[in-house]
């Protein structure tokens, strides 16, 4: 098999810093952007990367506006980033027949749901995010048929601020930590993130691909809860921290600007039937995680 050859944007967040790092260990070449590279928002910039790149087998999307609450403020801003931006990539990648592959989210489900969100369910976000992320996705299926739009929930990794990070730092802060338990969903390691997207991209040269959307998310299904419990348990062989007691609370005591999903627990079998892809549990991605942050 030929050396894959790839562009990727947003390879300064958390998905794309562990895509960089994982090419490491494989004969990939690898163009990354970040947003102080390029401006997806500005179509000039992108026709113009493509243009001089040779020989590109797939671009990699996962660079986005993730600030669930800031979007509230800046709707302009975030439908720049994550619809024009990925729309702009997709009119690129049509121009020179080069697949993308594109990160989603769970944000594009409402949470109302009580049982697992499968791809052919209707989406329905109730914030900007969302709604923002979700019109990225229709723009991608509209312009371009070869394209895998990922969705994928509660991401976690040594990279970027996430809600692991936060828990460790305020567990070493703190003597109490109040914590949701009302919100459901599977933690996500960034890592197998990227894992999951070079098992699709080495199939599709393989010319065993199958386009559209799918799910990917790490098991079991918890509370934020008690990922944060597991989160202090497996710290406390790490760090010294402070935190004595975890309380749970509703989320109506813990106000945010933005609405957050009560269910974010996505289907994942698509994606095993179509790829061969089989699933991870996030406990065993969060050790890793914890030993390789650095505080």
């Amino acid at each position: 098999m030929k050396k894959m050859n790839i562009l990727l944007f947003g390879n300064k967040g958390q998905i794309g810093r562990e895509i960089e790092e994982l090419v490491k260990i494989k004969d990939i070449k690898i163009t990354g952007f970040d947003v102080d590279s390029l401006d997806i928002t500005d179509a000039e910039q992108v026709s113009s990367v493509f243009k001089q790149s040779v020989g590109v087998d797939f671009a990699i999307n996962s660079a986005a506006y993730t600030n669930v609450d800031k979007a509230e403020d800046e709707y302009e801003k975030a439908y720049q980033v994550n619809c024009i931006g990925v729309k702009n990539l997709a009119l690129s990648c049509r121009q020179y027949n080069i697949p993308l592959l594109h990160i989603s989210t769970d944000y594009v489900f409402s949470g109302e749901k009580p049982s697992s969100y499968a791809e052919t369910d209707v989406a329905e976000p109730h914030g900007v995010y969302g709604k923002s992320k979700l019109a990225g996705d229709q723009v991608l299926e509209s312009i371009w048929h070869k394209h895998i739009i990922l969705r994928v929930s509660w991401v976690f990794g040594k990279y970027g601020n996430n809600f692991v990070k936060t828990i460790l730092r305020l567990a070493q802060e703190r003597y109490v930590l109040n914590v949701v338990c009302d919100q459901f969903g599977c933690p996500t390691a960034a890592a197998d993130i990227a894992r999951v997207l070079f098992e699709i991209a080495e199939k599709v040269l393989r010319g065993k691909e199958k386009w559209g959307i799918y799910n990917y998310c790490n098991y079991p299904v918890v509370t934020w809860y008690e990922f944060a419990t597991k989160i202090v348990e497996l710290g406390r062989n790490r760090l010294q921290l402070r935190v004595k007691q975890i309380n749970k609370i509703a989320t109506d005591e813990f106000p945010t600007k933005a609405k957050r999903p009560k269910n974010s627990e996505l289907f994942v079998e698509k994606i095993n039937k179509d790829y061969g892809i089989l699933r991870k549990s996030w406990d065993g991605c969060l050790c890793e995680v914890i030993d390789a942050i650095e505080f």
